[in-house]
């Protein structure tokens, strides 16, 4: 499980070149996601991928913590989007899992939380990668279940977006 003394190398990692971590419980993805959360700066755009039940919600609770958010965060799902303003920064969850088309995006603003001052998470990212800035962090999420349960093979690269 990563820990506070891994906190920096991870995201400068994440922001620099690619890792791949494991977490073999949900609570090790929650401290994964607060770190992470802990390390984000302003106009960070960090995209989670994975199948349904691989992590993506509660690595978002544990961003979420990371920036002093406390009150409950869940997957946008049905409203695409959810700003926390609780914290450090501001957090712009999106989930886009029931985005149609890309261009249902225009409807949110979503241009404004890209390049805004908070830091913007995005589940099923996949979906809409035509419109990402090319400097998004991806944090893709593999269960591993031969390895236990909740295990999870986190890959986190730079660059991930589809937009120059």
């Amino acid at each position: 499980m990563p820990d506070r003394e891994n906190n920096d190398s991870l995201a400068k990692l994440g922001r620099e070149g690619s890792v791949v971590v494991e977490t073999g419980s949900r609570e090790e993805t929650f401290e994964l996601g607060r770190q992470f959360g802990e390390a984000s700066r302003a106009g960070e755009i960090y995209i989670l991928t994975g199948d349904l039940g691989a992590g993506k919600t509660v690595f978002a609770q544990g961003f979420a913590w990371g920036l002093g958010i406390t009150e409950p965060v869940n997957s946008p799902t049905f409203t695409i989007l959810q700003i926390y303003e609780g914290g450090r920064l501001p957090l712009c969850h999106f989930d886009v899992y029931r985005i149609a088309d890309v261009g249902e995006m225009e409807e949110t603003g979503y241009e404004d939380y890209f390049y805004g001052d908070g830091v913007c998470l995005i589940e099923w990212a996949n979906l809409i990668e035509e419109i990402l800035p090319e400097s998004c962090i991806r944090i893709e999420m593999i269960r591993k279940p031969e390895r236990g349960f909740d295990s999870r093979e986190i890959t986190v690269s730079r660059g991930a977006g589809g937009r120059k």
